[in-house]
């Protein structure tokens, strides 16, 4: 049927299998559990690529006025890391931009970082013409041998390589390396050779507790997975670092297992998503689960919302008061006590490392590699999306 071209996999998820290793292995022909356990050498490597090209060049011209990082999907989300990461005391602007071209005010005076798993996505193309056509600094950060690389070439601008070895929400960690980089020439960000060592380190341990031959018992992420099987995820971030790995998660859901996820900031889900808990598929429909029901037996809809709290308790190096920590926390607290009233199964996620760089990599590991258990729970390839390819073939027509 023309309307279910490519789709394939069933809809009540196979929980057996995520502890069978060679079943495993079958339905992800990808190989999207190995390029994610690759983050940590993602780091290194964009790290000793970026070290190669001429970074030194964009301090010539002293601090910018604005940092526009252009790009989109998982490279748009390098911008988002890169604001985290400078904070609310970086002495500019960091905007990430995720339309064609760039702000209308962009000019000499600013510096643009275009971002392209592929080298070839319109929106970082046109951002990097853009930004040679108004004489704005330009960074490109892109796949080697691209048309991104030659937009920079004619620009003479300084251009990270990043062999495109998997899809790009496989590659966060390769593509954000050079953009932090860069930012860091221009005296934004305080990211040190030892920030890096210890967030590969960190990616690391988190693949190997998440490997596909660690049992589901002791699997953070199989138990994560299993946790969010058929229900209708909400994934919420205590501090604005927390809500960058909490869309990412979305992004991750979304695409690899085709759920459908609502994602922000526990600050915002306070001023009115909160009232969630209290709907159809939260308190609403578990003060009307009957508890003695067999599910087996098709007992009306089993869907339910199940809540994923990513809390943060790390502060800024700058920040000199713990007044915005004791907020983040007591809002995540009062939204872990108001899920377990209504009866909604909440999980939580927390956040470790020194550096704001290893506490983002310690909230993103985990569900990066559940929202993979979970697809393949169901049947799903993680690496193939067919409703993607459809809609760029039609979008091309």
């Amino acid at each position: 049927m023309e309307g279910t071209a490519g789709v394939s996999g069933h809809r009540h998820p196979d929980e057996s299998l995520l502890d069978n290793p060679e079943l495993l292995a079958e339905q992800d022909p990808g190989g999207m559990l190995r390029f994610t356990a690759s983050a940590g050498a993602q780091v290194r490597e964009s790290a000793a690529l970026a070290a190669e090209a001429n970074l030194s060049v964009l301090a010539d011209e002293g601090r910018p006025r604005a940092v526009v990082i252009a790009g989109i999907g998982t490279a748009g989300r390098t911008g988002d890391v890169l604001a985290t990461v400078a904070g609310p005391r970086c002495p500019v602007p960091v905007i990430p931009h995720r339309s064609a071209g760039v702000p209308g005010w962009v000019g000499a005076a600013d510096v643009v970082i275009a971002v392209s798993a592929s080298g070839r996505s319109p929106e970082a193309l046109g951002a990097a013409e853009a930004a040679h056509r108004r004489g704005a600094r330009l960074v490109a950060v892109g796949a080697p041998d691209s048309q991104l690389q030659s937009v920079a070439e004619r620009a003479r601008a300084p251009f990270i390589p990043v062999p495109r070895r998997a899809p790009a929400r496989a590659s966060l960690w390769a593509l954000t390396v050079p953009v932090l980089l860069a930012a860091r020439t221009l005296g934004l960000v305080k990211v040190n050779e030892a920030d890096l060592a210890e967030t590969a380190a960190r990616l690391d341990a988190d693949a190997d507790r998440c490997r596909p031959t660690a049992e589901s018992f002791v699997n953070p992420a199989k138990s994560l997975a299993l946790g969010l099987a058929g229900s209708i995820p909400i994934v919420w971030g205590s501090s604005p670092l927390a809500t960058v790995a909490a869309r990412r998660f979305g992004d991750t859901l979304s695409a690899n297992a085709r759920y459908p996820v609502v994602t922000g900031a526990l600050g915002e889900a306070g001023r009115g998503r909160v009232g969630l808990l209290d709907g159809v598929f939260g308190g609403l429909a578990e003060g009307e689960r009957d508890i003695f029901a067999d599910p087996d037996e098709g007992g009306g809809d089993s869907t339910r919302l199940r809540l994923v709290l990513l809390r943060d308790g790390g502060l800024n190096a700058e920040d000199d008061t713990d007044e915005p920590l004791a907020v983040e926390e007591r809002r995540a607290d009062a939204v872990q006590t108001l899920a377990e009233r209504r009866g909604v199964r909440c999980d939580v996620v927390t956040a470790e490392g020194g550096s704001a760089l290893e506490r983002l990599a310690s909230l993103v590991a985990v569900p990066d590699f559940a929202s993979i258990y979970l697809a393949l729970a169901h049947g799903l390839d993680p690496m193939a999306v067919p409703a993607v390819s459809e809609m760029k073939e039609l979008a091309n027509q």
